[in-house]
């Protein structure tokens, strides 16, 4: 298991992780208080497993006070440049702006910051929605894709609930069963456990 911190911040309780790789410490979602959390520490990038404003609403301020690159899926990007994306979804939320450096793709092997992870494109919950697979750790970093005995809304703007199952069924459900899940709400699980007794994943 690789060395990480964890902070839940904002309205909905939303996690994130600062894992520690080679090059620097990789953030993982930026929720509100996620910014001053992690002040004192070394971040070297930010990776967005999705664009919903509660993953992402310290993103900017991590971005100015580290000057550090953020990395996300292209369909999150207008989550993050446009100030009115989710007001014109019916949200009375703004957020502040920021353009990220690099875009993601499902894929294995991707370096980041020097800790080897598997990209696994897991839509339904959100467009672009990300985990991120250590295979050496035995751990995936899973945003609003799967949780202990449940799995992401799929009931906002752009959400697919057959999509979303069909992508847990396909992607998660294929590692093996001791890998930890570290989710964005809620607390840690393991695909052996979710695929026992997950209510929303059962034939």
């Amino acid at each position: 298991m690789p060395q990480f911190k964890s902070f839940t911040g904002g309205p909905y309780a939303t996690n994130c992780f600062l894992l520690e790789a080679p090059q620097g410490g990789v953030l993982f979602d930026a929720p509100e208080g996620a910014d001053a959390r992690f002040a004192g520490e070394r971040i070297g990038l930010l990776v967005l497993t999705h664009g919903h404003w509660d993953h992402t609403a310290d993103a900017a301020a991590v971005q100015r006070r580290h000057r550090c690159p953020v990395a996300c899926h292209a369909d999150t990007v207008p989550m993050l440049t446009d100030p009115d994306f989710f007001e014109r979804s019916g949200f009375p939320l703004r957020i502040e702006t920021l353009q990220p450096d690099r875009i993601l793709a499902g894929g294995a092997g991707q370096d980041f910051l020097g800790r080897s992870l598997d990209v696994l494109e897991v839509p339904g919950h959100c467009p672009g929605s990300l985990c991120f697979y250590s295979a050496d750790d035995a751990l995936v970093v899973g945003g609003d894709v799967l949780f202990r005995g449940g799995v992401g809304r799929w009931d906002l703007p752009g959400g697919d609930g057959g999509l979303l199952v069909r992508g847990i069924r396909g992607k998660l459900f294929a590692l093996p069963d001791a890998t930890v899940v570290l989710p964005g709400h809620g607390p840690a699980t393991t695909i052996g456990d979710e695929k026992a007794g997950n209510p929303f994943l059962q034939d």
